[in-house]
């Protein structure tokens, strides 16, 4: 995984960047489940992968997002670039603009994108989990 995505405050969120970023991260797939449009990030393998990151690959301007129930509330009184997910579960699910689209900083929605990849990672089952590279 490439931490200094993370540390890097200054690190421009966009497509291509969030691509690298995910492609480092373990066990992920990528594709097209919905439409020719919506990007979807899972982790897992064959017999059980989730979701946990997804957006508009021809209009960016936010990624949905899981995020602990409490953690949500908080950002989304935070931060107008963070509101319930779109067409997700509202507790679970946030989606996040980041800058300049919105007020979430960089450092932030790297932040919140490894949260997410962790979050449903550590959702598996301990076999799967054992099983990712």
């Amino acid at each position: 995984m490439k931490r200094e995505l993370i540390q890097d405050v200054n690190h421009e969120v966009n497509a291509e960047t969030i691509l690298e970023f995910v492609s480092q991260l373990s066990g992920v797939t990528q594709g097209f489940p919905f439409d020719h449009k919506t990007l979807v990030f899972k982790v897992g393998n064959k017999a059980k992968e989730k979701i946990f990151a997804l957006f508009n690959i021809e209009d960016f301007k936010s990624v949905n997002l899981k995020c602990n129930p409490e953690r949500s509330v908080q950002l989304r009184s935070e931060f107008e670039g963070v509101i319930p997910g779109w067409h997700m579960n509202k507790k679970h699910w946030n989606t996040v603009s980041p800058v300049p689209i919105s007020d979430v900083p960089p450092k932030l929605f790297w932040e919140l994108l490894h949260h997410s990849y962790s979050t449903v990672r550590n959702s598996l089952p301990v076999k799967v989990r054992n099983d990712l590279t």
